[in-house]
């Protein structure tokens, strides 16, 4: 008689739905913060209002570059790399 080592199709259903989840997360993580930094610009592009004396943008912008580690961060942390 021959075995199989086929899982019961329960198991595979959540297995793969928690595989999708992750790489969904994953790739919001990562995306993020390119979108914030490259699609977002033109939309936040304003002088006014002043944030910390620095007009809006430049203000996104150095939020995001402060912020993006963070995201990283994760982002490895979920891959296991540490």
């Amino acid at each position: 008689m021959r075995q199989t080592n086929a899982r019961p199709a329960s198991a595979t259903c959540s297995t793969d739905s928690g595989i999708i989840i992750n790489r969904l997360l994953r790739i919001l993580l990562a995306g993020i913060p390119i979108a914030a930094l490259s699609v977002a610009v033109p939309f936040v592009n304003h002088v006014e209002p002043r944030v910390l004396g620095l007009p809006f943008v430049l203000a996104w912008i150095a939020w995001w570059v402060v912020v993006t580690p963070a995201f990283l961060w994760t982002l490895g942390r979920i891959e296991r790399h540490w």
